[in-house]
C-alpha cells in the first residue's frame, strides 16, 4: 500500500482530498496544525469507511519539526505521494500590507513546500516511483487584488514544479500543480455571493472539492505516469 502524506489535510479541500486518496487503496497521512480534533475525525470517517489513515501535527514553517517528525514516519516505509496544500490567507492590498502578513504567507507556502517535501525526497527517489501534488490557486495564474502575498506564494509553487520535475523525472516521479478557482467552502461563502460567482465563473457555479479531489486522485495515479511539470487549472473556464 502506498503512502500519502496531504498537508493542511483537516481543511475544506485538504480533507476532500484525504478521503479521495483512502478510497484508492492508499493510506493516508492527514495533517494539520492548528486543527487537530478535525483530522483525527476524518481520520475515523476513512477507517469507518474501510480505508487507512492516521493524523500528524507539525508546524510546516518548521523545518526542524518537520524533519525529526518526517524521519520517523519513513523509517519502516517511504512516502510515495505528498500533497502541499497547506496555504493561509492574509489579504492587504501591498501599500498597506504588514511585513508579518507578507512574510506568513510566504512562509507557509513556499518554504513550508520546502520543509516538507526536501526531507522525503532521497526515500522516494529510492522507490524509483513518486507523485508531488503542489496546491495552487488561480490567484497564482492570474493575480489578484489584495492578494499580493498569496498570489506570489503560489506563483512560486509554479516554478518549483517545473523545476523539480525536470530534477526527477528519470526516477519516474512527476511534479504538478494544480491551480483551483472558486471552490465551495467557508472562505468563498464569505467572499463571493451566488450572483457574484455567476458573473465571474463561466461555468456558473463554484466548483466542489470533490472535483479537485478527483483531478488530485488522477495525478497520483499510475494513469498519469506521463504528466509532469504541469500547471492544471480547475476553475470552471475562468481562465
Amino acid at each position: 500500500m502506498r503512502i500519502a502524506l496531504i498537508t493542511g489535510g483537516s481543511g475544506n479541500l485538504g480533507s476532500a482530498i484525504c478521503k479521495r486518496l483512502a478510497q484508492e487503496d492508499i493510506h493516508v497521512i492527514v495533517h494539520s496544525n492548528h486543527n487537530f480534533e478535525n483530522a483525527i475525525a476524518i481520520v475515523k470517517q476513512i477507517k469507518d469507511r474501510g480505508g487507512s489513515a492516521e493524523a500528524i501535527v507539525f508546524d510546516v514553517t518548521d523545518y526542524n519539526a518537520c524533519t525529526a517528525k518526517l524521519e520517523t514516519l519513513i523509517k519502516q516505509q517511504p512516502i510515495q505521494i505528498i500533497v502541499n496544500n497547506a496555504g493561509i490567507h492574509i489579504d492587504a492590498p501591498l501599500a498597506g500590507m504588514k511585513k508579518n502578513e507578507w512574510r506568513d504567507v510566504i512562509d507557509v507556502t513556499v518554504n513550508g513546500f520546502y520543509n516538507v517535501t526536501q526531507p522525503l525526497l532521497m526515500a522516494m527517489i529510492g522507490t524509483r516511483w513518486g507523485r508531488i501534488i503542489n496546491m495552487s490557486s488561480i490567484s497564482g495564474v492570474m493575480g489578484n487584488r489584495g492578494q499580493c502575498n498569496y498570489a506570489a506564494a503560489k506563483a512560486a509553487l509554479h516554478g518549483v514544479t517545473k523545476s523539480l520535475a525536470l530534477e526527477l523525472a528519470s526516477r519516474k516521479i512527476t511534479v504538478n500543480t494544480i491551480a483551483p478557482g472558486i471552490i465551495q467552502g467557508k472562505k468563498s461563502a464569505s467572499t463571493f455571493s451566488a450572483e457574484q460567482i455567476k458573473t465571474l465563473v463561466p461555468m456558473k457555479r463554484a466548483g466542489r472539492p470533490e472535483e479537485v479531489a478527483a483531478l488530485t486522485a488522477f495525478l497520483c495515479s499510475d494513469d498519469a505516469g506521463y504528466v509532469s511539470g504541469q500547471i492544471i487549472g480547475i476553475n470552471g473556464a475562468m481562465a
